[in-house]
Protein backbone atom coordinates (compact mmCIF):
# COMPACT_ATOMS: atom_id res chain seq x y z
CA UNK A 1 0.00 0.00 0.00
CA UNK A 2 2.59 2.51 1.14
CA UNK A 3 4.49 1.52 -2.55
CA UNK A 4 1.94 2.03 -4.08
CA UNK A 5 0.59 5.81 -2.79
CA UNK A 6 4.50 6.98 -3.46
CA UNK A 7 4.52 5.46 -6.59
CA UNK A 8 0.84 6.91 -8.00
CA UNK A 9 1.58 10.57 -6.27
CA UNK A 10 5.28 10.38 -7.73
CA UNK A 11 3.88 9.92 -11.26
CA UNK A 12 0.91 12.89 -10.66
CA UNK A 13 4.01 14.58 -9.72
CA UNK A 14 6.09 13.96 -12.68
CA UNK A 15 3.73 14.22 -15.32
CA UNK A 16 1.77 17.78 -13.94
CA UNK A 17 1.90 21.14 -15.21
CA UNK A 18 -0.07 23.98 -13.73
CA UNK A 19 0.60 23.37 -10.16
CA UNK A 20 -2.42 22.53 -7.66
CA UNK A 21 -5.39 23.11 -10.01
CA UNK A 22 -3.74 21.41 -13.16
CA UNK A 23 -3.41 18.69 -10.90
CA UNK A 24 -6.74 17.83 -9.38
CA UNK A 25 -7.71 16.22 -12.73
CA UNK A 26 -5.13 13.66 -12.46
CA UNK A 27 -5.48 13.19 -8.95
CA UNK A 28 -8.96 12.51 -9.37
CA UNK A 29 -8.26 10.08 -12.27
CA UNK A 30 -6.16 8.17 -10.48
CA UNK A 31 -8.20 8.38 -6.64
CA UNK A 32 -10.90 7.36 -8.05
CA UNK A 33 -9.55 4.40 -10.02
CA UNK A 34 -7.72 3.00 -7.36
CA UNK A 35 -11.06 3.12 -5.17
CA UNK A 36 -9.12 4.90 -2.29
CA UNK A 37 -12.10 7.69 -2.13
CA UNK A 38 -15.57 7.97 -3.52
CA UNK A 39 -16.23 11.07 -5.94
CA UNK A 40 -18.34 13.14 -3.01
CA UNK A 41 -15.01 12.45 -0.79
CA UNK A 42 -12.56 13.52 -3.32
CA UNK A 43 -14.66 16.62 -3.43
CA UNK A 44 -14.84 16.82 0.19
CA UNK A 45 -10.77 16.65 0.14
CA UNK A 46 -10.37 19.47 -2.13
CA UNK A 47 -12.67 21.54 -0.47
CA UNK A 48 -10.15 20.89 2.97
CA UNK A 49 -7.14 21.15 0.58
CA UNK A 50 -8.22 24.71 -0.48
CA UNK A 51 -9.32 25.63 3.00
CA UNK A 52 -5.87 24.78 4.62
CA UNK A 53 -2.54 26.45 4.32
CA UNK A 54 -0.34 25.00 1.58
CA UNK A 55 -0.31 23.93 -1.99
CA UNK A 56 -3.48 22.48 -3.33
CA UNK A 57 -1.64 19.44 -4.40
CA UNK A 58 0.53 18.64 -1.46
CA UNK A 59 -2.30 19.17 0.94
CA UNK A 60 -4.32 16.70 -1.22
CA UNK A 61 -1.88 14.01 -1.33
CA UNK A 62 -1.67 14.47 2.30
CA UNK A 63 -4.91 14.00 3.36
CA UNK A 64 -5.37 10.96 0.67
CA UNK A 65 -2.22 9.37 2.04
CA UNK A 66 -3.36 9.83 5.35
CA UNK A 67 -6.92 8.35 5.01
CA UNK A 68 -5.16 4.85 2.90
CA UNK A 69 -2.29 4.59 5.01
CA UNK A 70 -2.26 6.73 8.14
CA UNK A 71 0.52 8.63 8.84
CA UNK A 72 3.47 7.13 6.35
CA UNK A 73 1.13 7.01 4.07
CA UNK A 74 0.39 10.66 4.20
CA UNK A 75 4.34 11.02 4.47
CA UNK A 76 5.00 9.06 1.45
CA UNK A 77 2.01 10.23 -1.05
CA UNK A 78 3.39 13.88 -0.06
CA UNK A 79 6.92 12.97 -0.81
CA UNK A 80 6.03 11.15 -3.93
CA UNK A 81 4.12 14.36 -5.44
CA UNK A 82 6.48 17.06 -4.38
CA UNK A 83 9.63 14.77 -5.90
CA UNK A 84 9.65 15.54 -9.17
CA UNK A 85 9.02 19.23 -8.97
CA UNK A 86 11.64 19.50 -6.43
CA UNK A 87 14.53 17.68 -9.02
CA UNK A 88 13.01 20.16 -12.17
CA UNK A 89 13.21 23.54 -9.71
CA UNK A 90 16.92 22.15 -8.45
CA UNK A 91 18.02 21.63 -12.25
CA UNK A 92 16.22 25.11 -13.31
CA UNK A 93 17.44 26.94 -10.44
CA UNK A 94 21.44 25.83 -11.51
CA UNK A 95 20.45 26.99 -15.50
CA UNK A 96 18.25 29.86 -15.31
CA UNK A 97 20.32 32.57 -16.29
CA UNK A 98 20.28 30.72 -19.61
CA UNK A 99 17.42 28.46 -19.71
CA UNK A 100 14.47 30.47 -20.62
CA UNK A 101 16.33 31.80 -23.88
CA UNK A 102 16.36 28.79 -26.18
CA UNK A 103 13.65 28.38 -28.31
CA UNK A 104 13.00 24.94 -27.85
CA UNK A 105 12.21 26.07 -24.07
CA UNK A 106 10.04 28.73 -25.23
CA UNK A 107 8.16 26.46 -27.86
CA UNK A 108 8.10 24.19 -24.85
CA UNK A 109 6.00 26.65 -22.61
CA UNK A 110 4.06 28.02 -25.38
CA UNK A 111 2.52 24.69 -25.54
CA UNK A 112 1.92 23.40 -22.09
CA UNK A 113 0.49 27.09 -21.24
CA UNK A 114 -2.84 26.14 -22.93
CA UNK A 115 -2.97 22.33 -21.92
CA UNK A 116 -2.39 23.50 -18.00
CA UNK A 117 -5.44 26.50 -18.73
CA UNK A 118 -7.84 23.63 -20.66
CA UNK A 119 -7.18 21.36 -17.87
CA UNK A 120 -7.98 23.96 -15.22
CA UNK A 121 -11.00 24.69 -16.26
CA UNK A 122 -12.40 20.77 -17.25
CA UNK A 123 -11.99 20.49 -14.00
CA UNK A 124 -13.64 23.38 -12.55
CA UNK A 125 -16.26 22.26 -14.64
CA UNK A 126 -16.49 18.94 -13.51
CA UNK A 127 -16.66 20.32 -10.05
CA UNK A 128 -19.33 22.87 -10.93
CA UNK A 129 -21.27 20.17 -12.03
CA UNK A 130 -20.54 17.90 -10.00
CA UNK A 131 -21.47 19.65 -6.22
CA UNK A 132 -23.72 21.63 -8.04
CA UNK A 133 -25.46 18.89 -10.28
CA UNK A 134 -24.69 15.52 -8.82
CA UNK A 135 -23.33 15.16 -12.52
CA UNK A 136 -21.29 12.00 -12.31
CA UNK A 137 -21.09 10.66 -16.14
CA UNK A 138 -22.56 11.86 -19.65
CA UNK A 139 -25.91 10.83 -19.57
CA UNK A 140 -26.66 11.65 -16.11
CA UNK A 141 -29.70 13.22 -15.18
CA UNK A 142 -28.67 16.76 -14.06
CA UNK A 143 -30.28 17.04 -9.90
CA UNK A 144 -30.07 20.33 -9.05
CA UNK A 145 -28.57 21.10 -5.22
CA UNK A 146 -30.59 23.83 -4.75
CA UNK A 147 -28.89 25.02 -1.27
CA UNK A 148 -26.05 24.64 -3.12
CA UNK A 149 -27.13 26.85 -6.37
CA UNK A 150 -28.38 29.48 -3.70
CA UNK A 151 -24.73 29.85 -1.72
CA UNK A 152 -23.13 29.74 -5.00
CA UNK A 153 -25.86 32.69 -6.29
CA UNK A 154 -25.06 34.85 -2.70
CA UNK A 155 -20.89 34.29 -3.15
CA UNK A 156 -20.47 35.40 -6.94
CA UNK A 157 -23.71 38.31 -5.32
CA UNK A 158 -21.05 39.64 -2.96
CA UNK A 159 -17.84 39.00 -4.90
CA UNK A 160 -19.57 41.40 -7.69
CA UNK A 161 -20.78 44.17 -5.19
CA UNK A 162 -17.64 44.06 -2.88
CA UNK A 163 -15.59 44.38 -6.77
CA UNK A 164 -18.27 47.68 -7.27
CA UNK A 165 -17.75 49.05 -4.36
CA UNK A 166 -14.03 48.66 -3.13
CA UNK A 167 -13.03 48.42 -6.54
CA UNK A 168 -10.48 45.40 -5.80
CA UNK A 169 -11.64 41.97 -5.46
CA UNK A 170 -13.07 40.13 -2.36
CA UNK A 171 -10.28 37.95 -0.54
CA UNK A 172 -10.76 34.26 -0.88
CA UNK A 173 -10.24 33.49 2.47
CA UNK A 174 -13.26 36.08 3.39
CA UNK A 175 -15.48 33.91 0.07
CA UNK A 176 -14.20 30.53 2.24
CA UNK A 177 -15.08 31.63 4.96
CA UNK A 178 -18.45 33.13 4.21
CA UNK A 179 -19.78 29.58 2.60
CA UNK A 180 -18.19 27.66 5.02
CA UNK A 181 -21.18 29.99 7.48
CA UNK A 182 -23.62 29.42 4.85
CA UNK A 183 -22.89 25.41 4.38
CA UNK A 184 -23.67 25.48 8.31
CA UNK A 185 -26.69 27.39 7.63
CA UNK A 186 -28.19 25.85 4.94
CA UNK A 187 -26.89 22.25 5.28
CA UNK A 188 -26.85 22.51 8.99
CA UNK A 189 -30.35 22.48 8.87
CA UNK A 190 -31.34 19.35 7.31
Amino acid sequence: MYLELFLVFLQIGAVSFGGGYGMISLIREKVLSHGWLTEKELLDMIAVSESTPGPLAVNMATFIGAAQGGFFGSLLATLGVVFPAFLCILAIAALIRNFLQYKGVQAFLGGVRPAVIGLILATAAIMFFSVLFDFKTVGDALIPDTEGLFIFAILVAIAVVFRKLRKKSISPILLILISAGLGLLFYGLR
